[in-house]
């Protein structure tokens, strides 16, 4: 079976990337967005985006021990509040229940990052989401 490909589909790749080169250049930090994209990549079950993450995460300067370690983040104290707030986030977002009140996470975002910094992590999440 054939499917579609980036080139048959050129404006949905155009959007994508300037989704991404949005996400790139908002201010959000580098090393934080590259953890959020390694656990989504984690519960969508993408090697090829693990591989590429985890590859840009070390780029970046994150440690091999917290790359492999993000699935379990909350069992552990190598992520700040900060951190811990953004990967709740992304993992709602992910999995996104209907019946999930979200109402605890939003307030622990609210402690770290402004509602534009908020907004620019839903799109980073779209974003590997997509």
């Amino acid at each position: 079976m054939e499917r579609i490909t980036f080139k048959e589909a050129s404006g949905v790749y155009n959007a994508l990337k300037q989704g991404q080169n949005y996400v790139d250049n908002c201010g959000l930090d580098h090393k934080m967005v590259e953890l959020i994209y390694l656990r989504v990549s984690q519960i969508n079950s993408c090697a090829y985006c693990l591989d590429m993450h985890y590859k840009e995460a070390i780029h970046a300067g994150e440690s091999p021990l917290r790359l492999i370690s993000v699935s379990a983040w909350r069992e552990t104290d190598y992520y700040s509040p900060k951190e811990q707030a953004a990967l709740a986030f992304a993992e709602l977002l992910t999995h996104m229940p209907a019946e999930e009140n979200s109402d605890a996470i939003h307030d622990e975002l609210k402690k770290h990052f402004s509602k534009d910094e908020i907004a620019d992590l839903t799109l980073a999440v779209i974003q590997i989401n997509s």
